[in-house]
């Protein structure tokens, strides 16, 4: 496996989708290539901030503060707009 062909199976790779094989072609590209491995701890990074950044396990908005609510007609107004 090259690092190009790697980059293209990452999201099926860290869902657990990746075919016996090819995971396993794909995991020896990672012990032996510095960058690949690197850049996959990143992509997983990312994907863990953002499902703390999007609050995965609510299905809900939170709710917005009533002093936010209330601050932007507010500022508008002293905005004249």
């Amino acid at each position: 496996m090259k690092c190009r062909e790697l980059a293209e199976f990452l999201n099926d790779y860290v869902s657990g989708e990746l075919p016996v094989e090819t995971r396993t072609h794909f995991e020896l590209h990672l012990g032996k290539c510095k960058n690949c491995h690197h850049h996959m701890v990143q992509y997983e990074v990312a994907i863990k901030a953002g499902k703390i950044a999007c609050d995965e396990m609510s299905d809900e908005m939170p709710a917005m503060p009533e002093e936010l609510i209330k601050a932007v007609p507010a500022t508008r107004q002293q905005s004249g707009q």
